[in-house]
């Protein structure tokens, strides 16, 4: 399924979050948005999976208004991994995964045989199913971010939105989860705060400023010195990694400039 977004623009309290913003998502692909705090990154994710209705533009699946489709019809299509997650309640992590599965069920439904597969099994892909059984609000962070990256999975998505996915995961587990998410083969939009990181996921990369993209385009087309002090405001080199030959940063040094992050 291929996500579309076509000038997309939100506006709260007198101020533009996002102006104009287009991206696409070809099917099957893992697109990434990278970009400063406050550059509109998270305020996009949010109008894709529908908790943020935007002030004007589109977000289409296959051609699809997001926006008019039914919450269920929406929530069977996009699943979401967020970076506001609250779960107060003390269930266990395996309870948690299968809330993944409500889109798919009637509101008295009981879990079938299938859908206990289906989250055991994405509970396995995450490194997780040793949580099962533990409560999830006695989780480290990294491990209940993979628990809710298996919940995510246990919805069956057409199209994954996934924001700073890595949070809280060491580095062993942020390079499994990413490479985990090309292997679904699930169209995939992902935030996230490490370029190399995107660099070494992303088929393509969107790069925002102040609400708006300021570049798009392949890892090596993106990635260079010039754009990362425009943007970011550091000096970088730019080598090739030896095993994948994406990009890697190497940062030198934060440069001095008039703009306030």
């Amino acid at each position: 399924m291929e996500l579309r977004v076509e000038n997309l623009a939100v506006s709260a309290a007198g101020r533009t979050l996002v102006a104009g913003l287009r991206l696409a998502v070809p099917s099957g692909t893992v697109v990434g948005l990278v970009g400063p705090n406050g550059s509109g990154k998270s305020t996009t994710l949010r109008c894709v999976y529908r908790v943020l209705r935007p002030s004007a533009g589109s977000v289409l699946l296959d051609g699809a208004d997001l926006w008019r489709l039914s919450a269920k019809d929406s929530a069977r299509s996009v699943a979401a991994l967020t970076q506001d997650h609250h779960v107060e309640f003390d269930f266990t992590a395996a309870e948690v995964v299968a809330m993944g599965r409500s889109p798919h069920k009637s509101m008295l439904d009981r879990d079938t045989e299938a859908d206990r597969e289906i989250c055991a099994g994405v509970l396995r892909q995450v490194g997780a199913a040793h949580l099962a059984e533990r409560s999830f609000l006695t989780l480290s962070g990294g491990e209940r971010q993979r628990v809710l990256a298996a919940r995510a999975l246990a919805q069956r998505p057409k199209v994954l939105v996934l924001d700073e996915p890595t949070n809280h995961l060491d580095i062993r587990h942020q390079l499994e989860l990413l490479a985990l998410i090309r292997e679904t083969g699930v169209t995939t939009l992902v935030a996230l705060h490490d370029l190399n990181l995107a660099a070494t996921t992303c088929d393509r990369i969107y790069v925002l400023d102040e609400g708006r993209v300021v570049a798009s385009g392949t890892p090596h087309e993106v990635l260079t010195p010039e754009l990362v002090a425009e943007v970011f405001g550091v000096h970088a080199h730019v080598v090739t990694h030896p095993d994948s030959g994406a990009p890697q940063l190497i940062y030198a040094h934060a440069l001095t400039t008039d703009r306030t992050r």
